[in-house]
C-alpha cells in the first residue's frame, strides 16, 4: 500500500471545498498515482455534518492487481436478513432543520445554560439556538410545539443549510 503524500492531501482538500461550494451532494474521483498506484476519493455530503475526513484508499492498478481467488458456489441455507438500515434524523417528522450554513450555539453566551435539553418542552417560536453566520447571530426558533427527543449538533458545531439539528415530537 502507498502511502498519502501532501499532493494527495491538497487534491482531496481542494475537492472537499468544490463539494461545500456547489449543489453536488456525492463526489467519487480517482486517478493514477506514480507507476503503480490509483488514488480513489469518495466524497458525500449527509443529512449530519461531516465529523471525520474522508476515506481514501491506495489501490494498485487493475492490470497491476493479483486475479482474485475463485470461490465455490454458496451451500443452499437461510437467506440472509438484511440489517436494519439506521434512521436518518433529516427524513424524521419531526425534525428540525438548520436554514442556513454557520456555526450553531447551544446558548445565548458561553456560560449562560443553553436554550433547551432533551426532554424539554418547547412552544412554537420559541429559541431552540443560535446559528452565527456572517458575524451574524440568527435565533432559530421552534417550528412547533412539543418535546426535544435529540439534539443531534453540539456547542459550537459548523452546520450546512438543511442539516437536522434537533428532533421535536
Amino acid at each position: 500500500m502507498s502511502t498519502t503524500t501532501e499532493e494527495d492531501i491538497a487534491f482531496i482538500q481542494a475537492l472537499a471545498a468544490l463539494l461545500r461550494e456547489s449543489d453536488l451532494s456525492e463526489l467519487e474521483v480517482s486517478r493514477a498515482t506514480g507507476e503503480t498506484g490509483e488514488l480513489k476519493v469518495r466524497l458525500q455530503r449527509g443529512g449530519a455534518p461531516m465529523l471525520h475526513a474522508p476515506v481514501f484508499t491506495h489501490a494498485p492498478h487493475p492490470h497491476l492487481a493479483p486475479a482474485p481467488p475463485a470461490q465455490a458456489p454458496a451451500a443452499p441455507g437461510p437467506e440472509p436478513v438484511a440489517a436494519a438500515a439506521p434512521e436518518d434524523p433529516a427524513s424524521h417528522p419531526g425534525a428540525v432543520t438548520s436554514p442556513m450554513v454557520g456555526t450553531a450555539y447551544m446558548s445565548p453566551e458561553p456560560s449562560a445554560p443553553a436554550y433547551v435539553k432533551v426532554g424539554d418542552t418547547v412552544k412554537e417560536g420559541q429559541t431552540l439556538l443560535i446559528i452565527e453566520a456572517m458575524k451574524t447571530m440568527n435565533q432559530i426558533p421552534s417550528p412547533r410545539s412539543g418535546t426535544v427527543l435529540r439534539i443531534l449538533i453540539e456547542d459550537k458545531q459548523p452546520v450546512e443549510f438543511g442539516a437536522p439539528l434537533m428532533i421535536i415530537a
